[in-house]
């Protein structure tokens, strides 16, 4: 058994596989166009509205539909319910998010030219933390909105949660809440390192097996 650990740590330490260096630095093409596709969006429809309203969250910014018009009318709606103001500023919790991803496609790159396996599942790990933790933070923030209404607000609306995914009714409004390019280009990356760190950890494996084979002799249990 101590021979198969052994083995597998071993392999760690390994250099990537060509191919695989290849994949790591096609990898980092999605993770780039996240930045410029929006990652979330939210809509709403209503009698009032029949073609609905829109807005798009990127990474950096927050665009409203009909040219910004549709958040500034999102806005106004907030208003009388008594939410804060729809804006970059009140969404300041995502702001760490395009750092973040630069930060992934740095370490893509060097885990991609001088890394090997044990560097290639610290890039996993972290890429995992940080779309979780955007995610979570992307529900915290939501939950925020519908918790801190202002209680002098014209019309008065016992606290809600947006909603976060999928559709949800909030008052005479059927609202929408969906995952949009920017977090399929960041889902695309996450799990083409996920599947490239299995493809690397199963061939580890069977290397160590026949290593392992070779090492001991015949009759003879590891």
């Amino acid at each position: 058994m101590k021979l198969h650990v052994d083995r597998f740590y071993e392999f760690l330490a390994r250099p990537l596989f060509k191919s695989g260096r290849l994949v790591l630095i096609a990898l980092t093409v999605p993770l780039a166009l996240a930045f410029t596709q929006p990652i979330w969006r939210i809509s709403m429809e209503a009698p009032q509205y029949r073609n609905g309203l829109y807005l798009d969250i990127y990474t950096y910014k927050i665009e409203g539909g009909n040219n910004g018009q549709h958040l500034t009318e999102i806005n106004l709606l907030n208003h009388y319910i008594g939410m804060h103001k729809l804006d970059r500023a009140a969404m300041s919790d995502l702001d760490w998010l395009p750092f973040a991803l630069g930060a992934l496609a740095i370490l893509a790159l060097r885990v991609a030219a001088i890394g090997n396996v044990r560097a290639l599942i610290d890039l996993v790990v972290l890429s995992l933390y940080v779309s979780g933790f955007a995610f979570a933070r992307f529900v915290f923030m939501l939950h925020k909105f519908g918790h801190e209404l202002d209680p002098a607000a014209p019309m008065k609306t016992a606290p809600f949660t947006p909603a976060i995914f999928g559709s949800k009714q909030v008052a005479n409004f059927m609202t929408h809440s969906f995952p949009s390019a920017g977090s399929y280009y960041l889902g695309a990356f996450v799990v083409g390192v996920i599947g490239l760190t299995l493809w690397h950890l199963i061939a580890g494996r069977r290397q160590a097996l026949r290593d392992v084979a070779k090492a001991v002799p015949a009759g003879v249990a590891p």
